[in-house]
């Protein structure tokens, strides 16, 4: 069955869209600020806020870390030094935990490196992310997928190969795993989406529970995401889309995030069941414009029935359309006046003693 759990919450493809805020680093460093980024998250319905962890020194070259890092979007001289800024460590991850459980809002954090998988596993995070640049780091995913966290995949960049050696990796020591379709495109057109490839996974991956992390703007993609199959959602949070810094342009705001989970809900209502039944509330409207079958004119008692003696009229509130073979070529056994509504009890017998219709005022329902 497809399905899995994230703190309690269970995801399958009976349920709405699990929806993760992805803050990233768009806290740029500042506690208050992340604080914040996780109320408004939670406010406006998102099931999960999301960090980035890394290890800054273990991840990069040094060639990499060191190299000059200048601009709008930096927060220090080089790459390692601006990646620094934007890092937070244990007491920053406890504080915020007690902001998310205050609020009622699932915590967890991309692992980009091995410690950080550590990081998060000794704070107890209920789920790790992996990015999309690590879909082809099997040391990673295997190590991750060890913990026995549920494991959220992003699939930006890879090629179907890439990602069935992912889900090889991660399946064969742990089933919990939600995988993300996703464009690794800041920001993504919709010429970019490729949200077909959900369905790909879906048939690919009968037992995996599939999903979207989306770098589009606006909310239009993740409800197309959603009719198509995918249940958890991943959409980056801001709370100003002007800020410096590379993820805030493309990032949803308070409002935009509101829009988006209630959007969601409102589609997986509308959905609703794959059995076509007739609602209860349609019974009143189907009466006044469906038809039944009445007296085209008045008949007399004993007439032989014909197509012309009979009418379909509304309201349907009597003998349906579909019946009229079983009334042509009765009698009646009582006169009909127009428009009286055919039943099953006045008509004659047909040679042979079948059951048959009869005409009065009444109607079935």
């Amino acid at each position: 069955m497809r399905e899995l759990e994230i703190a309690g919450r269970r995801i399958a493809d009976g349920t709405g869209a699990y929806v993760i805020a992805e803050i990233g680093h768009n806290h740029e460093g500042v506690l208050e600020k992340a604080e914040e980024l996780f109320r408004q998250a939670a406010a406006a319905g998102a099931h999960a806020a999301k960090l980035q962890k890394r290890d800054n020194r273990t991840l990069f070259t040094k060639a990499m870390y060191d190299q000059p890092y200048e601009g709008r979007n930096s927060f220090g001289p080089t790459y390692g030094k601006h990646r620094e800024a934007l890092e937070f460590g244990r007491d920053e991850y406890l504080h915020l935990a007690g902001v998310a459980k205050e609020v009622g809002i699932d915590f967890f954090s991309t692992a980009f490196d091995i410690p950080s998988v550590d990081f998060l596993m000794e704070l107890d995070m209920p789920a790790i992310k992996i990015a999309s640049a690590d879909l082809t780091n099997t040391p990673l995913l295997s190590y991750a997928a060890k913990t026995g966290k549920t494991l959220i995949v992003s699939t930006g960049g890879g090629t179907m190969d890439e990602v069935r050696r992912a889900c090889d990796t991660i399946l064969n020591i742990n089933t919990d795993l939600a995988l993300l379709q996703c464009t690794a495109v800041y920001p993504a057109a919709p010429a970019d989406l490729n949200l077909s490839v959900i369905e790909t996974f879906r048939r690919e991956y009968p037992e995996v529970v599939v999903g979207f992390s989306g770098h589009d703007l606006g909310c239009e993609a993740s409800y197309i995401a959603y009719t198509l199959g995918a249940r958890v959602i991943e959409k980056h949070f801001t709370l100003d889309q002007s800020r410096p810094g590379s993820d805030h342009h493309f990032s949803l705001d308070p409002p935009q995030l509101a829009e988006l989970t209630s959007g969601l809900e409102r589609i997986r209502q509308s959905l609703g069941s794959p059995g076509k039944i007739r609602a209860d509330n349609e019974a009143s409207a189907i009466s006044k414009m469906g038809k039944k079958l009445v007296a085209a004119r008045d008949l007399p008692s004993g007439h032989l029935l014909t197509e012309q003696d009979i009418a379909c009229k509304s309201p349907g509130d009597g003998l349906k359309p579909y019946r009229l073979e079983e009334i042509l070529g009765r009698r009646l056994l009582t006169p009909m006046l127009q428009d009286d509504g055919f039943s099953l009890d006045l008509l004659d017998t047909k040679p042979g003693g079948e059951a048959v219709l009869t005409a009065t005022g009444s109607h079935e329902h």
